[in-house]
């Protein structure tokens, strides 16, 4: 017994999503406070050297950077603008880069060596980016003109930049309701989904849907019937191991057109009909196939179809097995029984001393049964026919049924598509139906005429009794499968096989029938190929 454990699909997708948003959230967050420090780095620089420059074009300090010993006047008052201004450090220095302000007071009147202030000291300003104890800061340098436009010191303003912590503290109450509404609706969104997937798989987990593709999968290989269905696309979703057997198809066909791989096939026209062909018999890839072909509908909307066929092989044997195997065997009882009454004879005659007598009956008995042999052997040349009519003769002879070939009968080949299969089914069913009709009749001669013709367009078939003929009532119903008036002796597929062999060859068929007076059967093939119709 399997106890893996299965999470229940709604809870793994729930749980999937959740953690593909937080993912993502994650991945957004890195990406906006990269934007948020990105942003304020870039306004921490416009205020610095906004601030710079004001502090540049104050009067005070223009003649304090002159003065010896000027900070200690203007440090003050820079001190007071950098509170006003929320500078974290305001630095002034000469043109000898001595400092004239400074957050520390033991740095006054000291010399300056930082590393990108120089460019200051040749007019021109700019901001620029430097790490220290304090952090990385944003520094503003601006150059310090007197009335006269020459350059007599620099201003540079620093302002610490926030460091990631400190924005997401800043911003704590934003990602919080962020962070709710998204996790919320993402959560709620993959709850809906999962609950939506599972309807739709008919509120399965995936492993019971993959249990039972495995075991639909071998259902279908172990079927003996041909299985194959595709889609509305004619895109094919189903071939079973039968059905490439059948038709002597290898490797993986799922997922290509029908036609690319069968190219003959009649199944895609039950889409077209949107209605079942069930029993017929079609040629698919030169071999007989009994075939069953529905439409897949759902909701009455067609979405495909499904063929389940086999090869008519097997339905020939069970044909055969109900028409001239059983009739080979009935023919040899038959045939003992009236060679043991010839012999009977014979011994009576001889016992009599009626030795020519014997004799004649002897030579004629031989000569009956030879001619017959030698004009069925001359005018049909197939072995199994001859040997179901011979049969049949004997068996008439038993039931003091006469059955008569006609002089002309000649049979030199089966018509295209048939073969000594079909010929046997339908002479075999069609002499069977006349000696079941005649064996209760009241007829005082009871005869079957049969006759087989053939010519270069055409081969017919032409069987006639003097039976009691077709009731009228039952005229629609004597093709159908299961169909038959013989009670339990019948089968009721013998005149479907042949009205299905008729319609598979493109040939005609037809009876008349008169009460009391026998019936006629009448059938007819083309000798030439006919394109089947796809």
């Amino acid at each position: 017994m399997d106890k893996s454990f299965h999470m229940p699909i709604q809870l793994k997708i729930t749980l999937l999503s959740f953690i593909i948003v937080a993912f993502s959230i994650i991945i957004g967050g890195i990406i906006i406070f990269g934007n948020i420090v990105s942003i304020r780095e870039e306004e921490t620089g416009t205020r610095s050297m906004i601030t710079a420059h004001t502090i540049a074009e104050l009067p005070e300090v223009q003649e304090m950077v002159l003065e010896p010993e000027g900070w200690n006047d203007l440090n003050p008052i820079i001190e007071n603008l950098r509170k006003i201004h929320q500078a974290d450090y305001i630095v002034v220095l000469d043109n000898q880069h001595l400092r004239y302000s400074h957050p520390v007071h033991s740095q006054l009147g000291t010399l300056s060596k930082s590393n990108d202030e120089s460019a200051a000291f040749a007019e021109h300003e700019y901001i620029s980016k430097a790490v220290g104890d304090l952090g990385v800061s944003v520094r503003a340098f601006v150059p310090i003109l007197d009335k006269e436009n020459k350059q007599i010191g620099v201003v540079l303003v620093g302002n610490i930049l926030p460091t990631i912590p400190e924005v997401i503290v800043d911003l704590k109450t934003e990602i919080l309701i962020i962070l709710l509404l998204t996790l919320l609706f993402g959560v709620c969104g993959s709850w809906l989904l999962a609950r939506r997937i599972k309807k739709e798989t008919f509120q399965l987990e995936p492993h019971q849907i993959s249990q039972m593709l495995v075991e639909r999968t071998a259902a279908f290989n172990a079927m003996h019937e041909g299985v194959i269905a595709i889609d509305n696309n004619q895109i094919i979703t189903i071939f079973n191991e039968k059905a490439k057997q059948m038709l002597n198809i290898s490797g993986p066909v799922i997922g290509k057109k029908i036609t690319d791989v069968v190219s003959d096939t009649r199944l895609p026209e039950v889409l077209e009909r949107t209605t079942p062909i069930v029993n017929q018999e079609i040629s698919v890839q030169q071999k007989n196939i009994l075939s069953n072909r529905v439409p897949i509908k759902i909701a009455n909307k067609t979405v495909g179809a499904v063929a389940i066929f086999q090869d008519r092989t097997d339905v020939t044997k069970l044909a055969e097995e109900l028409t001239s195997v059983k009739a080979f065997v009935e023919a040899l009882r038959v045939q003992n029984h009236e060679h043991m009454n010839k012999l009977h004879t014979i011994a009576g005659l001889i016992q009599l001393g009626n030795l020519d007598d014997a004799l004649q009956y002897i030579f004629q008995i031989t000569e009956e049964q030879e001619e017959l042999t030698r004009f069925l052997t001359k005018h049909i040349h197939d072995d199994n026919l001859v040997g179901l009519l011979l049969s049949k003769v004997s068996l008439g002879r038993e039931l003091g049924i006469e059955l008569i070939m006609d002089k002309h009968t000649r049979l030199d080949h089966f018509p295209p598509v048939l073969d000594y299969h079909d010929f046997v089914l339908i002479i075999g069913n069609l002499i069977e139906n006349s000696f079941a009709a005649l064996k209760y009749s009241d007829e005082e001669s009871k005869q079957v005429y049969l006759s087989i013709y053939q010519d270069e367009q055409h081969c017919q078939i032409v069987l006639e009794d003097n039976g009691p003929g077709i009731p009228e009532h039952i005229h629609n119903d004597i093709f159908e499968y299961g169909f038959t008036t013989k009670g339990a002796e019948g089968s009721g597929i013998g005149l479907y096989l042949i009205n299905q062999i008729v319609k598979k060859a493109h040939g005609e068929m037809s009876f008349t029938t008169r009460p009391n007076e026998g019936t006629s059967f009448f059938l007819s093939f083309p000798m030439h190929d006919i394109e089947e119709i796809t």
